[in-house]
Formats: structure tokens, sequence, C-alpha cells
């Protein structure tokens, strides 16, 4: 086996992106002042991104993921993300021996 050197040096540059994007990010959030609406908005983020990386498979899948994907996504309206995952994860389990 061999090593690319392209390719290595392109997963480098990508380590060395991401990194930076989140340590910029929790350096220049303390100089950012955060209302009322921008707080819900970023405790939103969490939810409304696990919904759009499960939402995909849980159409393609079958009817108990998907009951269990809109249970989870009404969950998390109202619950802790964990809390939101927990009932997803039952729910799915309970629905796939129901169906």
């Amino acid at each position: 086996m061999s090593v690319d050197l392209t390719t290595l040096l392109a997963i480098f540059a990508m380590a060395i992106a991401t990194i930076a994007t989140r340590i910029g990010g929790l350096v220049l959030i303390r100089y950012v002042a955060i209302g009322e609406n921008q707080k819900r908005a970023l405790e939103a983020i969490p939810p409304a991104v696990l919904m759009a990386v499960i939402a995909p498979t849980a159409f393609a899948t079958g009817p108990a993921e998907t009951i269990a994907a809109a249970l989870t996504a009404l969950a998390a309206m109202r619950l802790p993300l964990l809390a939101s995952v927990a009932i997803g994860v039952v729910s799915v389990a309970l629905l796939r021996l129901v169906f």
C-alpha cells in the first residue's frame, strides 16, 4: 500500500480547516452579545441537524421508522435533545415490533 501525498495533504488541510472554524467560533462568541431570540435559534440547531441527518433514511425505509421520526421531531420541539433521541430510539424499537 502506498500513500498518496496529495490525498494526505487534502486530509490534513480539511482537518486544519475544521479545527480552525471550531476554535474560531469559540473565541469569537466571547465578543458577541446573544439576545433571547439568538439563544433560541442556537438551541434549535442540534435537533434540526439531527432531523436533517435522519429524515432521508426514515422516509426511505418503512412505516416504523417514518412514524418514529415524526415522534422524535415532535418531542424535539419541547424536550431536550437527549430526551428526544431516547424517545426516537424507544419508539422505533416498539414500532418495529408492531410492523
